[in-house]
């Protein structure tokens, strides 16, 4: 459309904007003080009244908006958000001119400051009010009643003092009451979180979720009062209790409160021994071995999978792993997590925050990568994109608390899903392509208090920086994918990422511990109990973060303690994991040019003309590695390890920064291989090839209890796979590149398989 066209266009949607608007006084003046911009870039779709369109919702008198700040308003204008497209064409000032405008039209109470003393109205809050029994409020209080942590930013004044005496007239979304009769003739009573033409999930004064479907219930009544009495302390507690609820501007950083512990052995032995059916953590297990035990779908049957329901999700590219726990799934996107249905998919309740400008962190974190949560007891544990630790309520999603990991600058991101490790909730950080100290920390999962931090690099000095010569101060090492917990031993393994710059190693003489390589630490301290290093001063980017599996087997005729590891480099590792010895290296991959294989120290045997020059030098694997982050699994049935390969090359450049580049073989187009492998010997046992290409899959795989493998297909199909034959059992056409590892789930005794596509979580039956 030529440019004065669209001008003419905007110019007609904001004359009749205007026409139609009828806004109060207050309103009106606002309105016609709004910058230029909004005219150019907001009034087309939200209307030039600011009520809204059939394109876009209103900017005036938007509950959404009142609890967002000016920067969190300009962040969305920045970056966008669903379907409206970024605005970061547009100089600064103006982005600022428009968030600030934007913000004017929603004054709310936090803004009005009203009198009374907010100290005391926090008594009556968290005391003679009884408010916290039923509602949260920075991180503390109950889950009976929707959280009030940012209250004075989503109601105006007059509206929050009406909802003391008359809660009955504002009742929250998700919180209306109902009384529901079951199939059997007996009722529940409680708030109706989410409800649609077929399903209802049912939260009850015990602090349960109950997810119905229409088959299992009839009648569904409004409770017409409401479930939170008036307010009926004196006019000087109502007064304080209103200062203190205006006050209310949403949880700052930083540790949260002091509770009754969640880590209770109750809580742990469903982390760490899951209920049949439950997948409770990233890998399922605290193991990391993405093998399920659940065999209702199985070679016999599988034929007859199909979707069962799909959820997307407003950004294209996910990563995440579901979890769900007693039925309720819990799924990611940038800086959002929600809880769903997991019979239905049906949204419970989600959480959000404005994803960071690009110039505060770097590479997948910025381009919106993440992995998934955690979950231990009532709390869900999430990872932000510019690495910021957020503590959720399982219930409710209200947050409890945020802390900073990195707590120093740096272009530190976050991507992984968390790991519990006992009572810690353990976390690392993204960023190691750039100009970062990675770390590894732990958190008291109650609190969000540090417990310890291990630096992946030394500093001058420190022990192994003997191992970085020439280099006082090094970079890289970023630990970016979840690690694995050995609960028995009390053990944390983590993988460590690539020594900076990533392609020139004259500054940077030596091995560069611990860069690329396995850590074994004590996960209560954080003690270091042994490393291996897969690729001593590492010119190609082969980091270490991809899945370590745990597993008790009989390996060269004795019962061990196994840590495997398909590593970037191109090598299929075996570890005794108490104590780190290698015990077996292969093969993982045909193209394979810079090492002849690995010595019995664990060291590569190394290749002439594969270090990198300016010039550039081909080397294979590529540099995004013979496997990567994406999950693997080992079925001790089979006892076979289902990894997905990557047969590729690179052109590696010696620079201080993107020093590779693609190469081009016709007659021999890089491929993704799904092979499977016998863990003691290293043999291959069978391989699919794929169709398309590769970096349009970066699907793991699932084994079952049914002789199953699940995996994404290249072409973009979903598949399921013989688990001993690699024979194909099953397929369904999404047409959508994978960026996600597929898990299994059971909910009333029904088997599902879900996975996230590019934009939506798919999840999988057989026919009732």
């Amino acid at each position: 459309m030529p440019h004065y066209l669209f001008d003419v266009l905007i110019y007609f949607f904001l004359a009749a904007a205007l026409l139609r608007a009828e806004p109060g006084a207050a309103e009106e003046t606002a309105i016609g003080k709004a910058p230029a911009a909004f005219g150019r870039t907001c009034s087309v779709c939200h209307g030039g009244d600011a009520e809204g369109t059939d394109r876009a919702p209103a900017l005036l008198r938007s509950r959404q908006l009142r609890g967002k700040s000016d920067a969190d308003i300009a962040a969305i204008i920045q970056s966008g958000r669903g379907n409206m497209p970024s605005f970061s064409f547009l100089p600064a000032d103006q982005i600022q001119a428009l968030a600030h405008f934007v913000r004017s039209l929603n004054a709310d109470a936090y803004d009005m400051k009203p009198d009374g003393d907010t100290a005391a109205g926090s008594h009556v809050f968290f005391g003679s009010g009884r408010c916290a029994e039923c509602h949260t409020a920075q991180g503390r209080g109950g889950a009976n009643g929707p959280d009030l942590s940012s209250i004075g930013r989503a109601l105006t004044l007059s509206e929050l003092d009406q909802s003391l005496d008359h809660p009955d007239t504002r009742i929250a979304a998700g919180y209306e009451t109902v009384e529901v009769t079951l199939r059997d003739g007996s009722t529940l009573r409680g708030f109706a979180r989410s409800r649609t033409t077929h399903s209802l999930a049912l939260q009850t004064s015990d602090g349960k979720l109950h997810p119905l479907l229409d088959g299992e219930y009839g009648n569904v009544a409004r409770v017409k009062s409401s479930a939170a009495p008036p307010f009926n302390g004196t006019a000087e507690q109502h007064r304080d209790l209103l200062a203190f609820l205006s006050g209310l501007g949403g949880v700052a950083a930083g540790p949260g409160p002091a509770a009754p512990t969640i880590a209770t052995p109750a809580a742990l032995a469903e982390v760490n021994r899951p209920k049949s059916g439950d997948w409770p953590t990233y890998a399922g297990n605290v193991d990391g071995n993405r093998h399920s035990l659940l065999g209702a779908i199985n070679v016999q049957n599988v034929s007859r999978l199909r979707p069962e329901w799909i959820h997307a999700l407003p950004y294209e590219g996910l990563e995440t792993t579901p979890l769900v726990i007693d039925g309720i799934m819990y799924v990611t996107a940038p800086n959002q997590v929600y809880a769903l249905d997991g019979r239905t998919g049906s949204e419970i309740w989600s959480y959000s925050r404005p994803r960071s400008t690009a110039a505060g962190i770097s590479g997948d974190a910025a381009k919106g990568a993440n992995r998934g949560v955690a979950v231990l007891g009532d709390r869900v544990f999430f990872i932000t994109d510019d690495a910021h630790l957020l503590c959720l309520h399982r219930l409710t999603g209200a947050l409890l608390w945020d802390v900073f990991m990195p707590e120093q600058p740096g272009r530190y991101g976050g991507t992984s899903a968390p790991l519990i490790a006992g009572g810690l909730v353990i976390g690392g950080v993204s960023g190691g392509d750039e100009d970062i100290r990675g770390f590894v920390a732990a958190y008291d999962a109650t609190t969000g208090e540090r417990a310890w931090r291990f630096w992946t690099v030394p500093r001058a000095g420190e022990p192994t920086s003997e191992t970085w010569k020439g280099d006082a101060d090094p970079r890289g090492g970023a630990s970016w994918s979840t690690g694995s917990y050995d609960a028995e031993s009390g053990t944390l393994f983590v993988g460590i990422g690539n020594p900076y710059p990533d392609t020139d190693g004259d500054g940077r003489g030596g091995d560069n511990l611990y860069s690329d390589s396995d850590l074994a630490l004590d996960a209560k301290t954080g003690r270091l109990l042994w490393h291996f290093q897969f690729t001593p001063h590492d010119l190609h980017d082969w980091d270490s973060n991809q899945p370590l599996v745990l597993i008790d087997s009989r390996f060269h005729g004795k019962q061990r303690k196994l840590l495997l590891h398909a590593n970037r480099n191109g090598f299929f590792y075996v570890l005794d994991r108490t104590n780190g010895r290698m015990l077996q290296a292969s093969a993982l991959v045909k193209k394979l040019t810079w090492a002849s294989g690995i010595g019995a120290d664990g060291r590569p045997i190394l290749l002439p003309n594969n270090a990198t020059t300016s010039a550039g030098v081909e080397t294979c694997p590529a540099v995004r590695g013979a496997t990567n982050w994406y999950s693997t699994a080992y079925n001790p049935t089979t006892r076979l390890y289902y990894v997905m390969t990557v047969e590729d090359c690179s052109m590696y450049r010696k620079a201080h920064d993107g020093g590779y580049g693609r190469v081009n073989h016709p007659d021999d187009p890089p491929m993704k291989v799904l092979r499977a492998i016998e863990v003691d010997g290293g043999k291959l046992a069978w391989e699919l090839p794929m169709l398309g290409n590769p970096e349009k899959n970066y699907s793991g795989v699932l084994s079952t209890a049914g002789g199953l493998v699940f995996f994404g297909e290249t072409s973009g199909g979903f598949a399921a796979a013989d688990a001993s034959s690699g024979k194909y059992l099953w397929h369904f056409d999404t047409n959508q590149p994978w960026k996600a590892s597929p898990m299994t789930y059971m909910v009333q005794g029904r088997q599902y398989v879900a996975i996230a596509s590019a934009t939506a979580i798919l999840s999988f039956a057989l026919p009732l």
